[in-house]
């Protein structure tokens, strides 16, 4: 092996290193991840972690307050009108318990399922009061005593 082999050889080892380190640091310095909740409709799907969350445990309301501010930045998905949306959640919101929100009414019971469907027409019928072009649906981990976490989507009208 030539000097020249030798040198390049030792220069990607020290890249390939450097690289790794990098990259662990970055790592060390993330957020746990939080838990994920999925909207499909028809062919499309979105999904998102906690707009808000503590690891599980309750949030108070100055927390879930300045979390429905951060609404603006929920991911957003197109629904036709006889489409159907299907809401699934990870297992960690499903043994907590979640229920629905539609623009910040509940829209279901308390569950401990990992998916749940519901008609597009809960999203866009006056009888609702939600007849806008977007509308928001929310899960909330927990129930109205002990909220534990929150995921938003825009809902809108394809």
């Amino acid at each position: 092996m030539t000097t020249l082999q030798s040198v390049v050889r030792r220069r990607r080892a020290v890249a390939v290193a450097g690289a790794v380190s990098a990259g662990l640091l970055v790592l060390s310095a993330c957020d746990k991840p939080t838990p994920v909740a999925t909207i499909t409709v028809g062919r499309d799907s979105v999904n998102s972690e906690a707009l808000c969350y503590n690891d599980g445990k309750a949030l108070d309301a100055e927390s879930l307050r300045k979390c429905s501010k951060k609404a603006d930045d929920a991911e957003s998905i197109k629904v036709g009108q006889d489409q159907t949306v299907r809401i699934g959640v990870d297992p960690k919101i499903a043994d907590a318990g979640w229920i629905l929100l539609v623009n910040g009414r509940p829209a279901s019971d308390l569950s401990k399922e990992t998916y749940r469907t519901l008609p597009s027409s809960v999203f866009f019928a006056a009888q609702y009061g939600t007849q806008g072009e977007t509308n928001t649906l929310a899960v909330q981990m927990g129930d109205d005593r002990s909220r534990k976490g929150l995921w938003i989507f825009k809902l809108k009208k394809a």
